[in-house]
């Protein structure tokens, strides 16, 4: 059997062989896998006029542009799709436009209007991908890259350096560890020395990812077959996917509208009887062979390891979000019962310090009411220096009529209402820092508790604001009312004796002084400290916190005594498209990952 009347035994083995990897990347393709993990693909590079569009047209079996100087202005992708149910199907797609078409004929046009859009009528290129997806029954599934080809000198029309312009962009693409150079060179040049197979190198050095696809071998000069049959053969550049020789439709059997397929058909033997010449289908195999089959050993266990790790992400993902409320009305009224009660046991937990929202709640009020006894202490010294002074000055400005000894009560009773009365201010400041932290926190747990649900959501930061300010207006009532409380200057003998004593006035002696006073005043003003000192925070606590906390629990519980269910567990719309996204996402990966076990 000659090498171009069908596949040989060889072939046929080698198509039993490759067939799994082959079928495994049409599965991952179908599935949708390529959005998750970049599948193998190759890049076509050559020089102008190597034979790249035919080489493309050959195992695409559709005619791309094609001619001479720059033809490919803009990379294109080509993929091909393998569908036994689909004669053939394009979709061409560009800068944000979209083209479907059903005839072969009209691929050319199409590409070329593509190219014009986006690089302009003329001989300029652009950096911008084309994308040519091509289903159909009668190609193999692949995905090819067709770069601009190389050139050295600028023509008319073209920037001088238009040649680095292009190096630049093929380079973008063939770095890529996974994808695989098809370096197309004619036979009839220097092949050792073109520059396409200077750029694999490049990226290349050791020959693992490159397979040099040898065109035009109809056109070399005779006695020339040796020096190729040298490369071919690795011994002068090595690569270990090696060196294939393809003919491929002509300009005369173009301009007599051979088919393709029926180019492919075309014994090629005699130009080299010790070496295959290949036409479409064989070609066809062999880059499926040397694109799936020895690169799949090592690339399908690392796929498997990132499948694996990608799916963990994911899954990650879905388990911080719910599964979504139940279709069923009983179910859904459960479910809205679950959802409140859940919110109500964090917010009750939060006021009794049994959970940490960020920040440690308890010990942020803590230290608001340390600085609150600080402001206390420091008023204190404050207040012990005017009660020194009303008292030096006493004689000078207060004293009437009574005898030497004797003192105006109400003179020293006024400086300590008004000294206490400038505590206010400060107390109505911790108030407000409190409340503060307090709704931040519970806006927090609002937020987290009903994320998918905007109505909860609002209705719960509604209340908790409601809640808050009117709580709030309460704690300022009872300041006040302390403080006016404080007016009256008073306490229990037997409580302020004690504290003159600490202060080391002795109550009760017959021959009184105003020598005693600051003492006496000191001693009175430890009291209002201790009252204040423990008061206000009290207050805040009770109120802000923990009343606050209770009030909330059962504003949202009055929400199951309504009957719109529905309404109350209606979804963000994104983020149920982002669940459904994730989902879907893990399906193709448990897919993708059960196939690759089973191959």
């Amino acid at each position: 059997m000659s090498h171009d009347d069908g596949p040989s035994m060889f072939q046929d083995q080698l198509a039993e062989k490759v067939r799994p990897f082959i079928d495994l990347v049409d599965d991952m393709r179908s599935i949708g896998i390529d959005k998750e993990l970049p599948l193998p693909t190759i890049a076509v590079v050559g020089d102008q006029s190597s034979g790249k569009s035919s080489v493309l047209e050959t195992l695409s079996g559709v005619a791309l542009p094609r001619g001479t100087g720059i033809v490919t202005r803009c990379p294109l992708l080509l993929k091909l799709c393998k569908d036994r149910t689909v004669k053939w199907e394009a979709v061409i797609s560009y800068g944000g436009k979209v083209f479907e078409f059903d005839e072969p004929s009209e691929v050319v046009r199409h590409v070329e209007q593509a190219q014009n859009t986006l690089a302009g009528k003329g001989v300029g290129i652009c950096e911008d991908l084309i994308t040519l997806k091509i289903t159909s029954s009668t190609v193999c599934d692949l995905s090819l890259i067709d770069l601009p080809g190389i050139t050295r000198v600028a023509v008319k029309g073209q920037p001088e350096d238009i040649g680095v312009q292009i190096n630049n962009l093929i380079s973008k693409f063939i770095k890529n560890k996974r994808t695989i150079i098809l370096a197309v060179v004619p036979c009839n040049v220097d092949i050792a020395t073109t520059e396409a197979l200077k750029m694999a190198q490049q990226v290349d050095p050791e020959g693992t990812r490159t397979l040099a696809i040898l065109t035009k071998p109809d056109l070399i000069d005779p006695g020339a077959e040796k020096n190729v049959l040298e490369i071919v053969h690795n011994r002068v550049i090595f690569l270990s996917m090696g060196y294939v020789i393809v003919k491929c439709r002509g300009q005369k059997q173009i301009d007599e509208n051979m088919s393709i397929a029926r180019s492919n058909h075309i014994p090629y033997g005699y130009l080299f009887p010790l070496h295959p010449v290949h036409t479409g289908k064989h070609v066809v195999w062999y880059l499926l062979t040397c694109c799936m089959f020895a690169p799949g050993q090592t690339y399908l266990p690392q796929m498997s390891e990132k499948i694996k790790e990608q799916l963990g992400e994911v899954k990650h993902s879905l388990s911080k979000l719910e599964g979504g409320p139940p279709l069923e009305p009983e179910e859904k009224r459960k479910y809205l019962i679950q959802v409140i009660t859940d919110f109500n046991e964090q917010i009750t937990q939060l006021s009794k310090g049994d959970i940490i929202v960020e920040e440690n709640l308890f010990e942020l009020m803590r230290k608001e009411f340390t600085q609150w006894m600080k402001c206390l202490k420091h008023a204190k010294s404050h207040y012990h220096e005017v009660v020194q002074q009303v008292v030096d000055e006493y004689d000078q400005e207060h004293r009437g009529s009574e005898l030497p000894g004797f003192s105006n009560y109400r003179v020293f009773q006024h400086v300590v209402q008004k000294l206490v009365a400038e505590l206010k201010r400060p107390a109505m400041t911790t108030l407000q820092t409190i409340r503060d932290m307090v709704q931040k926190q519970f806006d927090h747990l609002s937020r987290e508790s009903f994320k998918n649900y905007p109505y909860l959501h609002l209705v719960s930061k509604k209340n908790i604001e409601t809640i808050q300010e009117k709580q709030s207006n309460i704690v300022k009532e009872r300041i006040v009312e302390q403080f006016e409380m404080e007016m009256q200057v008073y306490t229990q003998d037997e409580i302020f004796n004690k504290q003159s004593q600490k202060e080391g006035t002795a109550e009760g002696s017959d021959h009184d002084t105003r020598s005693k006073y600051p003492g006496l005043l000191k001693a009175y003003y430890e009291i209002v400290v201790q009252r204040l000192a423990d008061q206000v925070p009290m207050l805040i606590r009770y109120f802000i916190l923990k009343q606050s906390a209770k009030i909330v629990c059962s504003e949202m519980l009055d929400l199951l005594h309504r009957d719109d269910t529905d309404n109350i567990l209606q979804e963000d719309s994104e983020i149920g498209q982002y669940r459904a996204k994730l989902q879907a996402q893990a399906d193709r990966l448990l897919l993708a990952n059960d196939k690759i076990s089973s191959l």
